[in-house]
């Protein structure tokens, strides 16, 4: 069996029992270094380094063993869920965590029901269609994250607010507030809410 768990934003105070329950029952557990370091001691199964292209991720030995692969956040939100179901035709479990978007609309307070939902890791968004949405989420990385954002709402003349939140759950965690106009160029680990301003 392999079990795709989800860890949430990072503080394993925030993991869900049946998530807790697999980790202390695996016999190996892959991950990468941040999130082996976040589980250590909520198990004592034998760590094992993600590759950093999945695509040599193709055979993981799991006969009469419990493997877990750990996912930041929620494996089927922009996670690596999406990939093990594609990819391995056995038996998967999913469990659910909570995503660090889910954490970033409760930081600020503002309902997620009509948000439009997406990710800038390892591709450009269409702004154009993007930002004609009243309220956009996005899961950001070290090419597109919150001062490109911000610079194609200011090519587009928008009236919008951005809320950046920062290593979620995390001791350095912060929360922006921000217009486009004041949106530094560096942000550690971050997500992006864009609402229209009021």
């Amino acid at each position: 069996m392999i079990t795709i768990v989800g860890i949430g934003p990072g503080d394993t105070n925030l993991l869900i029992n049946e998530a807790r329950q697999a980790l202390s029952s695996a016999d190996t557990v892959y991950g990468s270094n941040r999130q082996l370091q976040e589980i250590a001691n909520l198990t004592t199964a034998t760590p094992i380094l993600l590759p950093k292209k999945l695509a040599d991720l193709t055979n993981i030995p799991h006969q009469d063993k419990n493997v877990v692969i750990l996912a930041s956040g929620d494996p089927l939100l922009y996670g690596i869920g999406n990939w093990a179901i594609a990819n391995f035709s056995e038996d998967i479990r999913v469990i659910p965590g909570i995503s660090a978007i889910q954490m970033m609309f409760h930081k600020i307070k503002l309902p997620m029901n009509d948000c439009f939902i997406t990710s800038s890791h390892g591709k450009t968004p269409n702004f154009d269609f993007l930002l004609q949405h009243e309220k956009v989420a996005m899961v950001t990385d070290t090419i597109i994250g919150p001062y490109e954002i911000a610079a194609e709402i200011l090519k587009r003349n928008l009236n919008k607010i951005i809320f950046i939140g920062e290593n979620l759950s995390a001791k350095e965690e912060r929360i922006h507030n921000l217009r486009p106009a004041e949106v530094a160029k560096k942000y550690e680990m971050n997500v992006v809410v864009i609402v229209d301003e009021r």
